[in-house]
């Protein structure tokens, strides 16, 4: 075994790639403190900010997915995938790592095959119930694959699949002892219900649209919103901060404290938020993204409702049925006991020691 390792990993384009993967790396730095540690990203998405503001280094390659219409991008994709190849097979020749990581976007692909050719151990982390193109397109190559679903077997091979869940905050693990220091951070009435509503770190637009049409049923039934409208859209409801009873944050920072707060949550369907929501266990109501791949948050949403461990309401049946649905999720006692029993049953708390665990196993094979 390699007494310090060295390791590359490779996922971005979306928080819900570059997240997991710093999950990772931190967790395998605090085992090996004078590991070498690389990251690989595609060189104009958001993880050259993310991942050097996580203290670690990343080169970026000229990489990009296919769009689904006809565009210059697309014309472009197959110089973009020659010239991430060739840059991928440079960096693991100088770097010459011990095992290769990726936890899904565009940029883990190229990575990942040549690791594969040079035949290095390739790890790969899919967080979605229904896996997207990259990483369909590496199990084939990879040692193991890290999933959060059951019957992940439609996708990747059996024998290589390993059931840890997606790396969360570790300090979510205990948020019911800070429910007092959540209503002080926030201002909020301890009396009153509060309802907590997150659209992704970049915003919803359909569902804060939503909130703004709910703004006097919330007021009518005395409820207390914490807002996290997003980034691009915080100019566009900040307005709405003086609102009675209505918080707008562009960001939560203090998520655990923000979750403990909550009576109630309506989220996005990301596979990071599922897999947080399910270790918060508190009732949730699901708004999936219709604008995303395979349409792959409602399948994550629905791995968890049809458990019953939550509620979702697809975008078209907002009008009609949000208020009937969060009244019942606010007021009904048995439906709370039940959901918030369920869900717990989901949570992998342990997950990024679990994935790690699998990695260290390839590690000590060399």
């Amino acid at each position: 075994m390699t007494e310090q390792p060295k390791i590359i990993l490779s996922g971005g384009g979306t928080g819900g790639h570059i997240y997991p993967a710093i999950s990772i790396a931190n967790e395998l730095k605090s085992r090996y403190p004078e590991a070498s540690i690389l990251f690989v990203g595609a060189k104009d998405r958001m993880e050259m900010q993310k991942v050097p503001e996580a203290g670690y280094p990343i080169e970026g390659l000229w990489i990009s997915g296919i769009q689904r219409k006809l565009s210059l991008s697309n014309l472009l994709f197959p110089f973009k995938l020659l010239s991430s190849l060739w840059k991928s097979k440079k960096i693991i020749k100088k770097f010459d790592p011990d095992v290769v990581i990726g936890t899904g976007g565009f940029a883990s692909g190229p990575l990942l095959k040549m690791a594969n050719s040079a035949k290095i151990p390739t790890v790969l982390q899919e967080q979605n119930s229904f896996p997207g193109i990259t990483n369909k397109w590496l199990a084939k190559g990879a040692d193991k694959i890290c999933v959060a679903y059951d019957d992940m077997d439609r996708f990747f091979p059996e024998s290589k699949i390993i059931k840890t869940g997606n790396p969360v905050r570790q300090d979510l693990l205990e948020i019911n002892s800070k429910r007092n220091e959540g209503l002080t951070k926030y201002h909020l009435d301890p009396e009153k219900k509060t309802v907590l509503v997150i659209g992704g770190s970049l915003g919803a637009r359909r569902i804060n649209q939503l909130i703004e049409k709910e703004l006097a049923f919330f007021d009518k039934s005395e409820l207390q919103i914490l807002w996290q409208c997003g980034k691009l859209y915080y100019n566009e409801y900040k307005k709405y901060d003086n609102h009675k009873g209505v918080q707008v944050h562009q960001f939560l920072n203090t998520m655990d404290l923000a979750y403990a707060a909550a009576d109630v949550i309506v989220s996005r369907a990301g596979a990071s938020s599922v897999s947080e929501l399910c270790i918060v266990a508190k009732p949730t109501l699901f708004i999936p993204s219709p604008n995303v791949a395979e349409d792959h948050q409602t399948k994550n949403a629905n791995a968890i409702v049809s458990k019953n461990g939550a509620k979702m309401l697809q975008e078209s049946e907002l009008d009609e049925k949000f208020q009937k649905t969060i009244t019942q999720l606010l007021s009904s006692e048995a439906m709370q006991i039940k959901l918030t029993h369920a869900i717990k049953k989901m949570a992998l708390p342990n997950a990024t020691k679990d994935i790690v665990n699998e990695i260290e196993l390839l590690i000590r094979r060399d």
